[in-house]
């Protein structure tokens, strides 16, 4: 049975004045999979997490979530589609002023009727998947840098989307945290089979948790499919950006 796509980018270009950032870039997002996207600092990542979420249009080309282009629909219809992605930022993004369950409610607060009571059983059940139930009243400041990036996630999970996207979750921890954040991706996926985008650096935790992986090379994706196809691909891109070499075609 063939694979399912839930996001596609179909030959998207997106420059910001001069910089060019993507350029004829296609990629496709497998429902029910993890997807991790690696590529050099400033290679357009987290660009790409934006254009799937439609907080950007690119310049040419389209970008489908479900089969419909999130680059020529209406904002209402935007706003439908919206509602099945979440997108967990890099540095979680909580307010400072709100404890973490006030943080992690605000996305059904916002956008739904629920009364309080079950918004807060559903807060509940987010930071219980994430293992932050004890931390309900806890304000941010108090939590240390891998609890804030969970704590993230229970805001992404908060709405049941079908569709995740984590902008680099595990950057600025420690290897402890980096597996915790890893194991919960992984845990996060498994218990709502829903679909996950992850930029990351993080190799160790990349192999442990995608199930494809894509490489983002001078605004266009240079090696995408299963895994360990890529890991084996003889491009010599890509080889010397998993080896971690100086010596190479990737410019240093």
């Amino acid at each position: 049975m063939p694979e399912r796509v839930i996001a596609r980018l179909e030959d998207v270009s997106l420059a910001f004045g001069e910089r060019v950032v993507l350029k004829n870039c296609s990629l496709d997002i497998v429902e029910g999979a993890i997807t991790c996207i690696v590529g050099l600092s400033g290679a357009g990542k987290s660009t790409i997490l934006r254009l799937i979420d439609g907080l950007i249009k690119p310049s040419t080309g389209h970008v489908y979530v479900r089969d419909q282009d999130v680059c020529h629909t209406s904002e209402r219809e935007l706003n439908k589609i919206r509602r099945s992605i979440s997108l967990s930022f890099q540095f979680a993004a909580l307010l400072d002023s709100l404890t973490l369950g006030q943080n992690v409610s605000l996305p059904l607060v916002e956008n739904t009727r629920m009364a309080g009571a079950a918004i807060a059983k559903v807060v509940d059940k987010a930071l219980d998947a994430v293992g932050l139930q004890y931390a309900y009243d806890n304000l941010p400041a108090e939590l240390s840098g891998g609890m804030l990036k969970r704590a993230g996630f229970a805001r992404a999970i908060v709405t049941d989307p079908e569709l995740i996207l984590y902008d680099e979750p595990t950057t600025g921890l420690d290897p402890i945290s980096v597996h915790m954040i890893t194991k919960t991706i992984m845990r996060l996926r498994e218990r709502s089979s829903g679909t996950a985008v992850v930029t990351s650096h993080d190799l160790p935790s990349i192999y442990m948790m995608a199930d494809y992986m894509a490489m983002l090379f001078e605004g266009a994706i240079i090696a995408y499919g299963p895994c360990d196809d890529v890991r084996k691909s003889q491009n010599p891109i890509v080889q010397q950006f998993l080896a971690g070499e100086e010596a190479g075609p990737i410019p240093i």
